[in-house]
């Protein structure tokens, strides 16, 4: 059939089929003898396959499910105009501004109930949170204390978070501070191991209060566990050794960061004796003791005052405030928030 059309020889080779089937369907009814109806039908497909390409290959393309009419020519990057539409949609996304608002000269908070609830019992999400004066807050833990019948020796927490972000786009590393408490939490000095070589300075540390003084004769036992201290500081001709007792000593390893590498050994033995150190948690997080509750309220503030001055000076003074958020509590109270900036010094009174 090579002078037929090619509409012709599709509808020829329809022809043949429907008999082909017609046939096959009655030699099954009708001869006990043939094999059952699924092996018929793969025959049936074989022969099919075959006449279609006996049928369509005489004069045009075969027959592949597709139609030559009206050919799907696809894009060979199909997805790209679809990428180019998401990343704008996220462009606008990005143009879009936070709205602020002013609540300023308004009557009330915007969604909120009224600047202050009238009764004591009240929904808390219906009203703003509550700022308090460090002061205040301090004097609320006690009532606290007092309601709940709960130990007066209780700690006192400070709870900051930071700002580390400086300009362009870079940012303050986490640090590690030890400060002098106006009023320390404990009584009875903190050991302090000095590393030293130098019969002089080991003298001089012994002097001025180090509870172990020694040089690479002490990691073995400290890896041992046979001698520990709560501080450890060196001099810097002992740091290529003490390499050992990185992983042993983790955060307590001396690091010049930390003041606990020099030469000046009576400043380091004062500050470690005696000092309390604090550190930062989760990048941008200080959760440190300040007192306990029963502490007057002076030397609360006064302690207080210690510890977020000492944090606000590892971040220049120009590049805006450093405490963003600031909670005072005891271990059995709830959390207060309360005005940092009023405890810190006036930019004034650091210039006097």
């Amino acid at each position: 059939m090579p002078g037929l059309s090619e509409p012709d020889r599709r509808e020829e080779a329809a022809d043949l089929t429907a008999e082909l089937f017609v046939r096959v369907a009655v030699s099954t009814r009708t001869s006990p003898h043939l094999p059952n109806m699924a092996t018929c039908t793969r025959t049936v497909w074989k022969v099919l396959a075959g006449c279609q390409r006996q049928l369509l290959t005489a004069g045009g393309p075969a027959y592949t499910g597709v139609s030559h009419i009206t050919p799907r020519n696809f894009p060979v990057r199909r997805f790209a105009a679809v990428k180019a539409l998401k990343k704008d949609k996220k462009d606008d996304a990005e143009k879009v501004e936070k709205r602020v608002i002013d609540d300023k000269d308004r009557h009330k908070p915007y969604g909120k109930t009224a600047w202050a609830p009238v009764d004591d019992v009240y929904v808390r999400k219906y009203y703003p949170r509550t700022i308090y004066d460090a002061g205040d807050a301090i004097d609320l833990l006690k009532s606290f204390q007092d309601l709940d019948f709960t130990p007066h020796n209780q700690p006192v927490y400070v709870n900051l978070r930071l700002n580390m972000k400086l300009e362009k786009k870079k940012r303050v590393d986490p640090f590690v501070s030890t400060v002098h408490l106006a009023h320390p939490l404990k009584s009875e000095i903190n050991r302090v191991l000095v590393f030293t070589e130098n019969a002089d300075q080991a003298k001089v540390a012994r002097e001025h209060g180090a509870a172990i003084t020694g040089g690479a004769e002490l990691i073995q036992p400290i890896l041992d566990d046979q001698i520990s201290a709560d501080f450890y500081v060196a001099v810097p001709e002992m740091m290529a050794k003490l390499i050992p007792l990185k992983n042993k000593l983790r955060k307590k390893f001396p690091k010049s960061k930390r003041s606990s590498v020099g030469v000046n050994i009576p400043k380091m033995l004062d500050l470690f004796k005696m000092g309390h150190e604090y550190l930062v948690e989760k990048e941008c997080y200080v959760i440190t003791q300040i007192a306990t509750l029963d502490f007057p309220k002076e030397h609360i503030v006064a302690n207080l005052q210690t510890v977020l001055k000492d944090v606000c000076s590892h971040r220049p003074a120009d590049a805006g405030p450093f405490i963003e958020r600031a909670i005072i509590s005891s271990q059995t109270s709830e959390a207060l928030w309360f005005k940092s900036e009023d405890v810190l010094p006036k930019p004034a009174e650091q210039q006097e």
